[in-house]
């Protein structure tokens, strides 16, 4: 039996899958921020070059993967989809357990699958610098990766609890050639407004937008570029379930359940578009979002309208959200520190075709180092919420199910967090319902 499921470079995808026309009820609309009109395509040419804009608002299945981008995605990809054999036996479970191995990029997560292609659009559009937030910076490291390919400049404002978290993120980063500033930083009027009113501001995902956002706003050689939650960075991320639908049928497999971290929802998002058709007819896998109890967004959140910044510079969308003015505790697994979600997985989560489940931080990392001691891999605190997930998925499977998660990146970069778990010195933290309530006041009544 083989552990590794690779496929040749041929089998790159041609096209990424848009499940958007086959959900069983439309995305609602962007709103404008101001008249909360549907949002005008053009009113986003400020920030997005057109073809992105084109797949943002596109009603068509599959579109086209550019050659140039294949040509960067052979890199890493495919990527393989492995069979954890020591972890099943480590759990005494008679289930499959398959991890799809998106770390072996070369900003060691799933990442530049949607870094690539937009730095590759805004260059084809002639920008020369792109803007943008990350939070534990594996975005920032995805997309500085990605802009040197295309000779772009690039700026990260990377939340500043994460900065202080992981160095070696901002040294990789930099090692790069892009710009990186602590979020909230003095660089900006969102940024300086926030230090003003906390000096000691931990700063937080929806903060760094707003100040990605303004700076590409501001310079008209600047476009602004988003890791996760917009729908053509979902459509984009397709390529690992495209790709893990032709390895489970290249192993004789059939996928009971899936199983993704989510944070803005990219990495699970694109892992379970391309099995929403077979769920839609009666016969594909369950489903299940993992998110950290700290930042509950999908299972204690509200599905309404909200801003997707904190100074309300982006257009409002219909998402499960904590409130813009939500600031979640520090976390190790800063990728999954967001107030609100992806459209695209919301309106999968609300349909039913998607389960949410929150964890604690310290059973999340005990799932990791089984993990680790199991299999070897040193997962990223995000990653580890999957793996958790999965674990637990497992042990409820009836026998002979096979269980399949994206490992969506690797924890090398991680150090510091996993030396404070070994130290004892995490914490676990469940956000307060009351205090969800008072973030929640600051949505728009709409």
């Amino acid at each position: 039996m083989d552990l590794r499921i690779n496929l040749p470079e041929s089998e790159i995808p041609t096209a990424w899958y848009n499940v958007m026309p086959h959900l069983p009820s439309p995305v609602a609309p962007p709103l404008d921020p101001q008249t909360h009109e549907p949002v005008d395509p053009a009113a986003l040419a400020a920030i997005f070059p057109e073809s992105l804009i084109a797949q943002e608002m596109s009603d068509q299945p599959w579109i086209e993967i550019p050659q140039p981008v294949r040509d960067v995605y052979r890199l890493w990809r495919p990527t393989p989809l492995v069979r954890a054999k020591r972890l099943e036996e480590a759990l005494g479970l008679k289930v499959k357990i398959y991890y799809k191995n998106e770390s072996l990029s070369p900003a060691g997560s799933h990442k530049p699958n949607t870094a690539v292609p937009q730095a590759y659009y805004n260059k084809q559009a002639g920008l020369k610098r792109l803007a943008t937030e990350t939070g534990a910076g594996q975005w920032g490291t995805a997309l500085s990766f990605a802009s040197v390919q295309y000779n772009l400049d690039c700026t990260v404002y990377m939340v500043k609890v994460s900065f202080e978290q992981k160095p070696y993120r901002g040294m990789l980063i930099r090692s790069y050639g892009a710009t990186i500033f602590p979020s909230p930083s003095d660089k900006t009027r969102s940024g300086r407004a926030a230090l003003e009113k906390n000096p000691d501001h931990t700063g937080s995902l929806g903060l760094a937008i707003s100040e990605a956002v303004e700076d590409a706003a501001t310079h008209e050689d600047t476009n602004y570029a988003l890791g996760s939650v917009l729908n053509h960075v979902l459509i984009h991320q397709s390529v690992t379930g495209l790709e893990t639908k032709s390895q489970l049928a290249l192993a004789g497999e059939k996928a009971d359940i899936l199983v993704g971290c989510v944070g803005g929802g990219s990495n699970a998002a694109g892992l379970f578009a391309p099995f929403v058709p077979e769920c839609l007819a009666g016969h594909g896998p369950q489903m299940l979002a993992i998110e950290p109890m700290a930042c509950p967004t999908l299972t204690k959140g509200q599905f309404r309208y909200d801003y997707g910044d904190v100074a309300q510079l982006t257009p409002l969308i219909k998402m499960h959200t904590l409130g813009h003015s939500y600031t979640p505790p520090p976390i190790h697994a800063g990728g999954l520190r967001y107030h609100g979600n992806a459209p695209i997985l919301c309106q999968m989560v609300d349909s039913g075709l998607v389960t949410p489940q929150a964890y604690y931080q310290k059973e999340v990392f005990e799932a990791a180092m089984l993990f680790l001691k199991t299999e070897g891999f040193l997962p990223a605190p995000e990653t580890a919420h999957a793996i958790k997930g999965a674990i637990e998925a497992a042990k409820n499977a009836e026998p002979g199910q096979t269980v399949v998660f994206l490992y969506s990146g690797h924890g090398l970069l991680d150090l510091a967090a996993y030396d404070a778990y070994l130290s004892g010195k995490l914490t676990d933290y469940e956000y307060p319902d009351a205090e969800i309530a008072e973030a929640l006041k600051s949505c728009p009544d709409i």
